[in-house]
């Protein structure tokens, strides 16, 4: 096999991993848009960022890429708060807003 053909192999993988990260951003981007929107909250940037790649079995135990996106959200328009959101493939695992300590509402009777 010529080094022409392993390096067009190579590159036309390389053109594919990067379409399809780019189809997978914007699946997050639309899961954090719907889990802010639900939560009456601000997806702030409009965007997320990768964080971790790696991989994972699906259900069917196939191999799969599983990405980690980052994304910062608020609730008053003067914070930045965390969310995250993570794929397996093409399955939205979870998506999910971080809500500081802080924040969070006592169940206390009194």
């Amino acid at each position: 096999m010529s080094l022409e053909l392993v390096l067009a192999g190579v590159l036309m993988a390389l053109g594919w991993f990067w379409w399809d990260g780019l189809n997978k951003r914007e699946l997050a981007i639309r899961s954090a848009r719907t889990v802010c929107q639900r939560a009456g909250v601000q997806l702030l940037d409009e965007t997320v960022a990768l964080k971790h790649l790696g991989l994972g079995r699906d259900e069917n135990q196939r191999m799969r890429f599983r990405r980690e996106f980052f994304f910062e959200y608020s609730d008053t328009g003067n914070n930045r708060l965390p969310g995250y959101v993570y794929l397996l493939g093409s399955r939205v695992l979870s998506a999910n807003l971080i809500v500081p300590a802080t924040m969070e509402v006592s169940d206390e009777a009194g």
